[in-house]
């Protein structure tokens, strides 16, 4: 609704609904860049394609190159295409590549696809290789399939092990909050998102700009508040600022008006 009585207002001072629609949605942009974060990036949007048509190229002028095979595997898991990930890293596994990187992002392929067994089995594979791999990755990896699974308690247990290894991560509390809360605990998860809260504002400049979006999942009402704010200085803007620099004495031209 805020949208649409921004998008009216400024259609009526610039007289053209279609300019209206992109200064909306360049504010939003911009709004989103400065804040949540939550709008996709263009940028790492091309960079990802980008990096998935080279790897292509790669495999099409040789199919047999494991390494294209696996950053291929590796780009389509990022860009949330986990059964193509899937099948494209599995001749690597076939061919005998078991070390910890692959079999992690077979595994995550595995549990993104809908193959929880098999994926389960690999993240405790990666494990025994390396107990702390990229500092509790697999308990992340493990937690946020179990999630979505519904399995409250498994991915309770999931990210308690998580918060243990990354104490001052804001993402790992917010994510054993949404356990506790499909659990029904919803007074320890509103506790733990407060801890996550004070962890957020407590941190460095560089970590909050990278859990900005996992600090507004502890508090939602902030965006809500920041979004408010914006849609009434746009409107000021629009009804006060810009009608006065219409009613200007001075002409485009450099002239005045007599």
């Amino acid at each position: 609704m805020n949208n649409f009585f921004l998008w009216w207002v400024l259609s009526a001072i610039t007289g053209s609904p279609l300019l209206a629609l992109l200064i909306v949605v360049a504010l939003w942009f911009f709004f989103d860049r400065f804040t949540l974060g939550v709008l996709p990036d263009p940028f790492r949007i091309f960079g990802r394609l980008r990096r998935q048509w080279h790897w292509e190229r790669v495999l099409r002028a040789n199919s047999h190159d494991r390494q294209a095979r696996y950053q291929l595997a590796e780009t389509l898991l990022d860009r949330g295409k986990p059964e193509q990930a899937m099948h494209m890293l599995k001749p690597n596994l076939e061919a005998g590549d078991d070390d910890k990187n692959t079999l992690f992002v077979m595994a995550s392929a595995c549990l993104g696809a809908g193959h929880h067994e098999q994926g389960e089995k690999l993240l405790a594979h990666v494990e025994e290789m390396d107990p702390h791999f990229r500092l509790g990755e697999t308990e992340r990896v493990r937690g946020i399939a179990r999630l979505k699974r519904g399995d409250a308690a498994g991915a309770q247990r999931a990210f308690e092990s998580l918060v243990m290894v990354r104490n001052g991560s804001v993402e790992a509390k917010v994510l054993l909050a949404q356990a506790l809360t499909l659990k029904g605990d919803d007074g320890a998860a509103a506790l733990l998102k407060d801890k996550a809260w004070e962890d957020y504002l407590g941190a460095p400049r560089f970590m909050r700009r990278r859990e900005r979006l996992w600090a507004w999942r502890a508090r939602p009402s902030r965006p809500l508040i920041y979004a408010v704010l914006l849609a009434v200085g746009v409107i000021l803007f629009a009804t006060v600022v810009l009608p006065a620099f219409g009613s200007s004495p001075y002409l485009p031209d450099g002239s005045i008006d007599e």
